[in-house]
């Protein structure tokens, strides 16, 4: 669920060289004005792509995905490296930052990165209509689906830290709580009706479930790349410029530049002076505090999530429409926490959320262990798991998110996120690797085990919170 520098050597300056895409309306500079209307504008396109972007992942992961490998009978290391992988290739997210911060459009660089991952699920679709004709095999269809997630994941962890630093400059630092968790709960309201009807359709098809799940995957690759059409209408960074300007500025200069018109919403005012005395990451104690959180966080919480799903349809033995159901009230918890969350977070902060929910994250694995498939358990108490799953991980990742944003610097933004992501991608991998293997030579029991492993480095985790200072709080 979580939702990051590196050497590069060249005899000449590295620069980017691709046919010309048609840029959005829109084109600001730094120390330029954004309309009111534009920001409103922007924000509502940032909403669209997040629904859009939901159907494209619930066909490209999750539940569906894991019962794909469950019907071609892959094993749990390849449930592992479906996990490791999307965090492994966060290794890539510096390159990324590098290569965007030279580029002179935000949304330009987006549709070149994320474009192409996207498109590429495509090759699975055919894959799945050759194996369905007998072309291919299933232990060939497992290791094609493991080709696309990793490529497309190495596309998508090049334009990430970019599209951070995009809408990091976009959103009102006053509103980020409010706009995360009502973007957010738009997102897991599309989840929430999408997810029961794509595993009606898995489970239902008259030709069987790889068919299905083909038909599934088809669809949302379309509304992924309808998505990204979204962000054509999103008002168009220019990363040299960013840097450039900001790089050049005080924090009293700053805040000059805002107080020249305070009526008017003006970029610099959407995020309050900082000092940008520190261009080290390494000097940035605070940043690497978190850093420390993030990681050892990922890792704690990777020991276990993969394998959930695992436990439920092989373990126990589900049907994968019970789990979809799940995955639906999981959803729905989410979608009526995130907006409470995101005001509560604007109010209070970050940190104190991300330290008392974090406790009760940080047990849940626990409260899994005893569940078998009885009737009481498939009926009460896994509902009762996954909405409590929703409704407090909606706290942990708008606040880990908005944390995050709070303490990068304007200069260089996406060098920051995309380090953040790095970090925690290898420790998320390294936990899912360790998980995997000890669900595959422990057997059924040692998903048990690692539950309980998860919970007490969970908990731990939580420690480096106590000295993290949030931006803008007291």
């Amino acid at each position: 669920m979580l939702m990051d520098s590196v050497q590069i050597e060249t005899t000449a300056p590295l620069t980017l060289e691709f046919p010309q895409i048609a840029s959005p309306p829109t084109s600001i500079s730094p120390n330029s004005r954004i309309p009111k209307d534009t920001i409103r504008t922007s924000l509502k396109a940032s909403t669209a792509d997040s629904v859009l972007a939901s159907v494209y992942s619930l066909g490209t992961g999750g539940i569906l995905l894991s019962n794909l490998l469950v019907e071609l009978g892959a094993s749990p290391v390849v449930f592992g490296m479906l996990s490791s992988i999307p965090m492994l290739v966060n290794l890539i997210q510096p390159l990324g930052a590098y290569l965007s911060e030279r580029s002179t459009s935000r949304f330009q660089y987006s549709l070149r990165t994320h474009g192409i991952g996207r498109l590429l699920w495509l090759i699975l679709v055919i894959g799945i209509a050759s194996a369905s004709w007998g072309v291919v095999d299933a232990h060939q269809l497992v290791i094609l689906t493991l080709l696309i997630v990793l490529f497309s994941n190495l596309l998508g962890g090049l334009g990430t830290a970019s599209w951070l630093s995009w809408v990091a400059m976009i959103v009102p630092r006053r509103l980020r709580g409010r706009f995360f968790g009502t973007r957010n709960s738009a997102a897991n309201l599309t989840t929430l009706v999408c997810v029961p009807m794509a595993g009606l359709v898995v489970s239902h098809w008259y030709g069987g479930s790889l068919q299905g799940y083909g038909i599934v995957l088809l669809v949302s690759v379309v509304f992924g790349i309808m998505g990204l059409g979204c962000q054509y209408f999103q008002v168009d960074m220019n990363p040299r410029s960013q840097n450039t300007y900001y790089g050049k500025l005080t924090p009293s200069e700053i805040q000059l530049e805002v107080a020249k018109d305070e009526s008017s919403e003006v970029l610099q005012s959407i995020h309050p002076p900082q000092d940008q005395s520190t261009n080290s990451i390494w000097k940035n104690s605070n940043f690497l505090i978190f850093l420390l959180y993030f990681s050892f966080w990922a890792l704690a919480v990777n020991l276990s999530s993969p394998f959930f799903n695992l436990y439920m349809l092989d373990t126990l033995d589900l049907d994968v429409s019970y789990v979809t159901i799940y995955n639906s009230f999981q959803a729905a918890a989410t979608l009526l926490m995130l907006i409470l969350w995101g005001r509560l977070a604007d109010k209070i902060g970050n940190r104190p959320i991300l330290i008392c929910i974090g406790i009760l994250v940080g047990v849940t694995p626990l409260l899994w262990l005893g569940i078998g498939a009885n009737h009481l358990d498939i009926w009460l108490w896994l509902p009762l798991l996954h909405i409590l799953a929703g409704g407090t991980w909606a706290a942990i990742d708008l606040c880990s998110n908005n944390i995050q944003l709070a303490i990068a610097p304007t200069k260089n933004q996406s060098i920051y996120f995309a380090i953040a992501a790095a970090v925690a991608g290898v420790s998320g991998a390294l936990g899912t690797t360790i998980g995997s293997f000890i669900a595959q030579f422990a057997q059924s029991g040692g998903l048990l085990s690692l539950f309980v492993l998860s919970a007490l480095f969970r908990l731990v985790a939580l420690v480096p919170l106590m000295f993290l200072q949030e931006p803008g709080r007291g």
